[in-house]
């Protein structure tokens, strides 16, 4: 069994679970709601808090959503979260992404979202996706490309904290440019059929810039990823105060405007 080498950048902090309750299949996973059939067995590998999850599960009513996860506390969480939608087509566990606990030919669709970026091998967990899933399915990818964010007004305290990111990440054995290099890991995983897409997430409302920027200020500060980022050397608390600042008086201006750009797959087993 191949255990994962790589530390999950972002850790379990509320203003993450933020982040992620806030994404559904409409906001993080519409490139693939065409290849769903309302029988179809799902794996969703990275479950997270489950809302992804939950939303594959209402549009497959007379299939099964399995939704697997690395972090025992998250899996109840999304189970809760399956049960409080009252979605009866739903099972939970605790899994790995590079040693999958299922059959080969189980699932109808593997999906991963913003996992494949937190490997140290993503190519090794695209081809065990691949094992797990059945002759004619599709295995989906998604993730962000943190190199291509683009926002307005420029602020060099948001340069920084682009970089500084991208060091932590990449020292946790992860890599946070992941969405342009999807297409070459699904190719070096063996995979031939694949429909290569792009969409973003675009924050531009008042209410967007402050929910984005206010994630980001408290990740910096208060998350694993700010812990990581101290005990690596990467930054000082006190930079990281100053970084998580200058995200607050980002979110402020009344014209800003942020772009975070994904790649996405779909691969034809």
């Amino acid at each position: 069994m191949r255990e994962e080498t790589a530390v999950y950048t972002h850790g379990h902090h509320e203003s993450v679970l933020r982040s992620h309750t806030w994404r559904t299949v409409a906001n993080s996973a519409a490139y693939l709601v065409g290849e769903l059939t309302p029988g179809a067995r799902i794996l969703d590998i990275g479950c997270g808090p489950g809302t992804i999850t939950a939303d594959l599960a209402a549009l497959v009513p007379d299939g099964r959503v399995t939704g697997v996860d690395r972090a025992p506390d998250i899996v109840d969480r999304a189970r809760a979260h399956a049960r409080e939608r009252g979605l009866g087509n739903t099972d939970f566990a605790v899994a790995d992404a590079n040693a999958l606990h299922f059959p080969d030919d189980s699932f109808d669709v593997v999906h991963a979202h913003q996992v494949l970026q937190h490997l140290g091998d993503p190519v090794h967990a695209l081809r065990e996706m691949r094992r797990v899933c059945r002759p004619g399915g599709v295995v989906a990818v998604r993730d962000a490309d943190y190199g291509a964010f683009t926002w307005f007004p420029e602020r060099p305290v948001l340069d920084e904290w682009l970089q500084l990111y991208e060091r932590v990440a990449r020292a946790n054995g992860g890599e946070p440019d992941a969405g342009r290099r999807l297409l070459s890991w699904a190719r070096s995983a063996g995979f031939t059929d694949i429909t290569a897409t792009t969409s973003n997430w675009c924050y531009a409302t008042p209410d967007e810039r402050a929910w984005w920027s206010g994630l980001w200020a408290e990740r910096t500060t208060a998350s694993g990823y700010a812990q990581l980022a101290v005990d690596g050397g990467h930054a000082t608390a006190e930079r990281l105060a100053g970084i998580a600042a200058g995200w607050r008086e980002w979110g402020a201006v009344d014209d800003a405007w942020f772009i975070v750009p994904h790649g996405e797959l779909l691969c034809r087993v």
